[in-house]
């Protein structure tokens, strides 16, 4: 594409510095893929305490700085780092931003300040652009937290020659997560009560931040062409299908990318050894090191089905709590573990490891290495989400050869190919109905196909190796999306 467009991207999350989930990596990513294409992209994030400033090196660059809220005004400080060429800045406010998490404290209660923080956030960004004269084409919204920019931008920041040219696109993540507050806290976002209508920011009395946000943005999408089908229908639409509907033409799913970069088995620095589509021995000596670290039985031939996620009620790890010992005592199986979140299933998880030693392990937390290892070693991934925007586990797994079985909602359902048992072709195991049984029998399916159809596993792992889903090209769908916010 001929363009080249300024972009100024504002998120809450962004890897390496401040992640909670697939937003962080996707804007850890996305403006890389966007800068590599030849524009002019600058990143603002806020700056939690919690960042180291020396591994980042992130110097101050402007102090201080005004942001007026309704009728009062905020100061702050502006501090600069870059990432792969591109640069991020960091919004500083102690009141807001000297936090242990990001949402929610460690009783994961939410900080009942939450509206205003990231009120303030995009405000912030926006009297930035100001300060440092920066005309962005594109202000790029992400989820709720940012979601107010596009009102911003049309209400108080119209007639400021330095957006003159702006428009906007907001990219849902997770339409789960709406920013529905206290209506008491609307007007410190000084957006005007003729703006908390019924079409706009009130919802039931509250108001919504992510609802005023699809309303006022030029362009809306979210990170998979399915999840953008299911969240327009009532069903899955979590009270804003109507105003998805709306949108027309100017809502549509791009699927995430991943950054093969740290995402492959061919240099992947947390692998004991590594491979290829070609050459598949390091696979081998993964499996192993998976199985001692774990404390598995060292066998090469038991097929181990993995799983690395957030222990909630969307992840579908309740499904398969279900039929764990069933699976266990029926099947000839090993499993690994990598999860929090929902105390009684990392509880149960944890027992499970305990019960069944040498067929089932268990670490309760997080981990990069081992997250990376469990990819690497695996046979299968198991992923029965009851709704996934995008998802990147399954993307990675594909990348490493270790099969996905999945349920085929928004982006589990774009990126895996079902298992076609008379041809051998597809990518993975796919599974419709939300119940621990049809988890159970696609399990079996998966399990019966690796001993009994060992030439059939032989070609899913080569299919499975040899699909890319880069950034690059959803950097080049980001270009549709911000000509069409454009015109």
């Amino acid at each position: 594409m001929d363009y080249k467009f300024n972009i100024l991207m504002v998120s809450s999350e962004m890897t390496p510095f401040a992640k909670t989930g697939g937003l962080g990596d996707v804007v850890g990513a996305l403006p890389k893929a966007l800068k590599n294409r030849g524009h002019n992209i600058a990143v603002v994030l806020p700056k939690y305490s919690f960042i180291d400033t020396g591994e980042y090196d992130i110097r101050p660059l402007n102090h201080p700085m005004c942001v007026h809220m309704g009728n009062k005004e905020e100061w702050c400080s502006v501090h600069q780092t870059f990432v792969d060429g591109v640069p991020v800045y960091f919004i500083e406010q102690n009141d807001y931003f000297d936090r242990e998490g990001l949402y929610h404290d460690k009783k994961m209660n939410d900080y009942s300040d939450n509206p205003r923080r990231f009120a303030f956030l995009c405000s912030a960004a926006l009297q930035f652009c100001i300060d440092k004269n920066f005309s962005p084409h594109i202000v790029h919204a992400n989820d709720w937290q940012t979601a107010l920019l596009p009102a911003y931008l049309k209400i108080g920041n119209w007639y400021n020659t330095v957006f003159e040219h702006t428009a906007s696109v907001l990219t849902i993540h997770n339409l789960a997560f709406q920013g529905v507050y206290s209506a008491a806290n609307y007007n410190y976002t000084g957006l005007g009560l003729e703006n908390f209508t019924l079409d706009k920011f009130e919802y039931y009395g509250a108001m919504n931040y992510l609802k005023g946000g699809i309303y006022f943005a030029d362009m809306v999408n979210t990170v998979s062409p399915t999840y953008a089908r299911e969240i327009s229908t009532h069903d899955l639409g979590n009270g804003l299908d109507i105003a998805l509907r709306a949108k027309g033409d100017r809502f549509w799913g791009i699927l995430n990318g991943v950054d093969y970069d740290i995402w492959s088995p061919e240099y992947d620095r947390y692998i004991p050894a590594h491979y290829s589509v070609d050459y598949m021995d390091g696979k081998i000596e993964c499996k192993r090191k998976l199985q001692q670290i774990f404390n598995l039985r060292e066998d090469p031939f038991v097929p181990i089905l993995g799983v690395v996620g957030r222990f909630s009620s969307q992840k579908g790890y309740h499904l398969l709590a279900q039929i764990f010992e069933e699976m266990i005592n029926s099947m000839h199986v090993q499993f690994v573990i990598l999860g929090t979140g929902d105390k009684e299933l990392e509880n149960f998880y944890n027992q499970m490891s305990y019960k069944y030693g040498s067929r089932v392990g268990a670490y309760i937390g997080f981990s990069e290495e081992l997250a990376h290892l469990i990819e690497a070693g695996s046979d299968f991934f198991i992923m029965p989400s009851i709704f996934e925007p995008c998802g990147l586990n399954q993307i990675y797994s594909l990348r490493y050869g270790t099969i996905p079985i999945v349920r085929a909602t928004g982006g589990l359902n774009d990126t895996v190919e079902n298992y076609n048992e008379y041809t051998g072709e597809g990518t993975g195991f796919k599974f419709w109905e939300p119940t621990p049984y049809s988890l159970y029998y696609t399990i079996g399916w998966a399990v019966s196909t690796y001993y009994d159809r060992p030439y059939h596993m032989e070609k899913l792992v080569k299919n499975a190796m040899n699909q890319r889903f880069s950034w690059d090209m959803s950097a080049e769908e980001y270009e549709y999306a911000y000509v069409r916010a454009l015109t």
